[in-house]
């Protein structure tokens, strides 16, 4: 239960999944470099997730790169690669004296050797830390989720009539985090753009009319108030 601005908040979805839409449209209205509008957006997450735990949400998804996003401009491309192993070297310390368990969802074996190698050293540092529970989508793409699910159940021989939804969501790389309550999208957007296909299924849903650098506490409660406002039938009456 939480206090502040919004009054008494009763219920807080338990997963939240962010779409962290708008940098490069932040960067331009505020004439800088995209990487720099990135470099805002990755400065502002580190907000998000005090504001997270404050309201006692315990897992977190951000979708960071896309499968998709690998068609933009190589300097771009590498200048984010850069810019994650950069800020998750400089707040490893910060993950673990806030409780923070890091998880990695998407391909691992495209990225830099030298990301590839921040990232699972983060995900050992932090694997036994049970506060908010974070999954970093980088390289994630929702066709290639359920895609690399159905050819790993080939490969294990998983006969026809053992396939259900149970068991299917054990092969995807979200296994053992429970499907999200609350997508939010930044930048106004109303698209999913690849994102949690399978997990999403009755999620609700929450555009965002401001771009992620300026996604603050507020903008974030009031997509959790109105999250409150929603009844969730799950197809039934």
């Amino acid at each position: 239960m939480v206090r502040g601005n919004t009054g008494e908040l009763e219920v807080v979805p338990k997963h939240v999944a962010i779409i962290m839409d708008g940098n490069g449209r932040w960067a331009e209205s505020h004439a800088q470099s995209r990487l720099q509008g990135h470099r805002a957006g990755t400065q502002n997450l580190d907000k998000i997730l005090d504001v997270a735990i404050e309201i006692g949400i315990s897992y977190l998804t951000v979708y960071a790169f896309s499968t998709e996003n690998w068609s933009r401009p190589d300097s771009e491309v590498s200048g984010l690669m850069a810019l994650l192993a950069e800020n998750l070297r400089g707040h490893s310390r910060s993950l673990n004296s806030r409780d923070i368990r890091l998880h990695h969802i998407g391909r691992l074996d495209r990225l830099p050797s030298d990301l590839q190698r921040v990232i699972s050293e983060i995900i050992e540092e932090t694997r036994d830390n049970a506060g908010l529970d974070v999954s970093l989508a980088f390289d994630y793409g929702g066709r290639q989720e359920i895609l690399e699910a159905t050819k790993a159940m080939i490969r294990d021989a998983i006969p026809f009539e053992s396939v259900d939804a149970e068991l299917f969501q054990h092969y995807l790389y979200t296994a053992g985090t429970p499907d999200p309550d609350l997508i939010i999208r930044t930048a106004g957007e109303q698209r999913m753009s690849n994102f949690l296909l399978w997990q999403s299924a009755y999620s609700e849903y929450y555009s965002a009319e401001c771009y992620w650098p300026d996604f603050d506490d507020q903008e974030f409660m009031k997509a959790i108030i109105e999250y409150r406002s929603r009844q969730r039938k799950y197809g039934g009456l």
